[in-house]
């Protein structure tokens, strides 16, 4: 029963439906008595944020701005998945019940409740990319940073949460972000359009997030009919099957792993590299 219904109701009612509450106003026939019902019966207006600004760089946006970034943001990303800012935003606005669920797997786990309390970042400084270069090959820092390399890439260049409101699960989505570049290292995925469809399609097996299964989705339509068969007698089956039956990566320390050969770290993840074609 909402606030407004409250107040138009009589009185005699209204102060029997507030004693059965624990509470029991002084009623006159202004309609401004029920107001001690509204502080029970709170209804949030679409067009405030529910929150203030809960950490650095957070923008509290109401429920009708969130859902018309959600759209605009998807129809941007689709059409550029180069925007990098909309690609980041679409999944800030839509995110919603799957971050809580991905925190609460990391919270089962013994180095997810770790990451969670200790919150470490991946930066070009945390990282020491200079100690990673002088690695053995075959190493998964020596690879990982052959990567960066090869794509001209940096850790220090993934985009800031503005959108989640939640500290913790801003950092969530925030250690999601930045530990992609680890997936493509422990997958073999080439950087090619329809391998990062692929790592889409693996990411939603792992975590089931929006913005991976819109990607997933919506993704092919931009392939040639020769990378759609690819991906999908391809990578797709490969993707679905590892991202389902391997280790929860959101609970890996990778920074630990970077001394350890990659088949190595696939195999304790239980990841099967991709098909190469």
């Amino acid at each position: 029963m909402s606030a407004r219904i409250l107040t138009r109701a009589n009185p005699s009612v209204l102060k029997q439906y507030l004693s059965r509450a624990g509470s029991s106003p002084t009623f006159t026939r202004s309609t401004r008595a029920a107001v001690p019902c509204a502080s029970i019966f709170t209804l949030r207006s679409p067009l405030k944020p529910p929150t203030g600004k809960l950490y650095e760089g957070h923008i509290p946006i109401s429920p009708l701005q969130r859902t018309i970034l959600a759209v605009g943001s998807a129809f941007t990303a689709l059409a550029n998945p180069l925007r990098g800012d909309m690609v980041a935003a679409l999944g800030e606005t839509t995110s919603g019940i799957f971050l809580n669920r991905i925190r609460d797997q990391m919270l089962q786990d013994p180095e997810g409740r770790r990451i969670l309390r200790e919150r470490p970042v991946i930066t070009s400084e945390t990282m020491q990319l200079d100690t990673l270069r002088q690695l053995p090959d075959g190493t998964f820092g020596r690879e990982y940073v052959r990567f960066l390399d090869d794509q001209q890439v940096s850790p220090d260049t993934r985009e800031p949460v503005h959108f989640v409101d939640s500290e913790e699960l801003a950092y969530v989505m925030q250690r999601y972000r930045e530990t992609h570049d680890f997936y493509h290292t422990l997958t073999g995925l080439p950087v090619t359009v329809d391998g990062e469809i692929a790592l889409k399609w693996f990411e939603m097996a792992q975590t089931g997030l929006p913005m991976t299964m819109l990607s997933s989705f919506f993704g092919p339509l931009r392939l040639s009919s020769e990378e759609r068969e690819r991906l999908f007698n391809v990578y797709v089956p490969w993707a679905l099957e590892n991202g389902s039956t391997s280790k929860l990566l959101m609970n890996v320390r990778w920074e630990e792993w970077m001394e350890k050969p990659v088949e190595e770290v696939q195999r304790e993840l239980g990841v099967q590299p991709c098909p190469q074609v």
